[in-house]
C-alpha cells in the first residue's frame, strides 16, 4: 500500500511540475526482469504455504540482498535511486541481524501474534535486535486499523525514493533542455 502511494504521489507531482510520462519511460535499468524476480520470491515466501517452512526465511534475505546490491549497481543510470538503495539496505541490516526475519510490532502484526513467526516475519520482543529498523509504524486513522500493515524506516525511505525517482525522471533534465532548445527553431 505504501509503495502504491508513493507511486501516485510521484505521478501527480510529476504532472504538477510539467513532467511527463514519455520523460519517466526513458529510465534505462540493467537487468529489470531481476527486481521482478525478487518480488515474486518475497510473494512466494509470504503468500504461500511454504511460508511455514523453517529456512524460507532465508530466501528471502537472500533475494533482498540481490535486490540492495542491484539498486546500487542502478545509482550511476537513474537519479534518486540512492534513496531506495539506502531504504532497501537499512531493511537488509535488520533482517540480517534478526535471523532473516523482520520484526513486527505486536500490535501491528495481526495473526503474527499467535504464530510467533511466519515467513521472513517475526513478532517483535525484547529479545529482537534493531527493533526502531523494524516494522513498527502504522498508517494513522481509521484506514490504519482496517489494514493493520506496519512498515519499517526502510519501507518510508524506499517508498520516498520511489515518489523521488518518479519525479526526477517525469521531469525534463536541464542538458535535455538546451538541446531542445538549440535544436528546435523559435
Amino acid at each position: 500500500m505504501l509503495w502504491l502511494a508513493a507511486l501516485a504521489f510521484g505521478l501527480i507531482v510529476g504532472f504538477a511540475t510539467r513532467g511527463s510520462l514519455e520523460n519517466l519511460a526513458r529510465i534505462r535499468l540493467r537487468w529489470p526482469w531481476l527486481v521482478v524476480a525478487t518480488l515474486l520470491v518475497r510473494a512466494a515466501v509470504l503468500l504461500t504455504p511454504i511460508n511455514r517452512l523453517d529456512g524460507v526465511q532465508y530466501l528471502y534475505l537472500a533475494a533482498l540482498t540481490v535486490l540492495v546490491a542491484w539498486t546500487f549497481w542502478q545509482i550511476e543510470l537513474v537519479r534518486g535511486i540512492w534513496l531506495i538503495a539506502a531504504g532497501s539496505a537499512l531493511n537488509l541490516v535488520v533482517i540480517a541481524a534478526n535471523g532473516a526475519r523482520m520484526p513486527v510490532a505486536p500490535e501491528l502484526a495481526g495473526t503474527l501474534v499467535q504464530r510467533g513467526h511466519l515467513g521472513q516475519y517475526a513478532l517483535m520482543s525484547p529479545d529482537t535486535t534493531l527493533n526502531w529498523l523494524a516494522d513498527w509504524i502504522g498508517l494513522p486513522g481509521s484506514l490504519g486499523q482496517a489494514l493493520r500493515e506496519a512498515y519499517s524506516p526502510g519501507d518510508v525511505i524506499v517508498a520516498l525514493g520511489i515518489a523521488f525517482v518518479i519525479i526526477l525522471a517525469m521531469r525534463a533534465r536541464p542538458d535535455e533542455t538546451k538541446r531542445r532548445i538549440v535544436s528546435d527553431p523559435p
